[in-house]
């Protein structure tokens, strides 16, 4: 049997990378995919006002109301606000940033405890670092330091992608003696390299998507049958 579910983006450019990831490891899977490139734009220029809380809540309200058993938000910068909005609509939700977060945290606590987290947004920046500082808290002497990547965000806006992965190879390979590089948007991985100190979310957060979709299915599945 299938399962639906949903997948918000606030890049158009995101959504055959996530259609591919989640379908490679479960090709049962309906994936409804809903972009609002507003989402992201009014985040930046204004955070998360009232305007954007309320579309977030329309939109994974519709994905509810579609089907779907539970929802990948792409985007990191509305994050923390699209959790709150999926407990207000009541639709299981995932961050694509958390597992990542949680990964960079054991990294360093396993070395000398350094974390860089790179973004291009300062938007970004802020709720990813609020993460990642929340999962160092539960380790002993962990430092998160958070920077953004200047100008990538222009150039990627301008249609230059070869330009915004060459200024985040460059942070990367400045970042200096750190256990850990954070990278906080997906849409960032394709400046990744192959650094190993180097973390990014698509992959990552679609693994942990897949694992809460069968605890959700788990759960689900004796409730149908008691219907049945």
């Amino acid at each position: 049997m299938s399962a639906r579910v949903g997948v918000l983006h606030t890049v158009p450019g995101l959504v055959p990378v996530f259609q591919d990831l989640l379908t490679s490891h479960r090709s049962d899977l309906e994936i409804v995919h809903t972009v609002d490139p507003t989402l992201l734009s009014r985040a930046v220029e204004t955070g998360i006002t009232a305007d954007v809380d309320a579309d977030l809540r329309v939109h994974l309200a519709a994905l509810r109301d579609a089907g779907a058993e539970a929802v990948l938000v792409t985007c990191s910068s509305i994050g923390e606000a699209t959790v709150e909005a999926a407990g207000t609509v009541g639709i299981p939700l995932v961050r694509v940033d958390a597992a990542m977060a949680k990964a960079a945290a054991e990294r360093a606590s396993a070395g000398s405890g350094r974390i860089l987290v790179l973004a291009t947004l300062a938007a970004t920046l802020r709720p990813t670092g609020r993460l990642v500082e929340a999962e160092a808290a539960s380790h002993e002497g962990i430092d998160v330091t958070s920077l953004v990547v200047a100008g990538a965000a222009a150039t990627r806006s301008a249609g230059d992608q070869a330009r915004h992965d060459e200024l985040i190879a460059a942070a990367i390979e400045q970042a200096g003696e750190v256990d850990v590089i954070v990278l906080a948007q997906a849409s960032m991985a394709t400046g990744a390299g192959d650094d190993p100190r180097v973390l990014t979310s698509p992959a990552s957060g679609s693994a942990a998507f897949l694992a809460a979709l069968d605890d959700v299915s788990a759960v689900r599945a004796p409730r149908a049958r008691m219907r049945g």
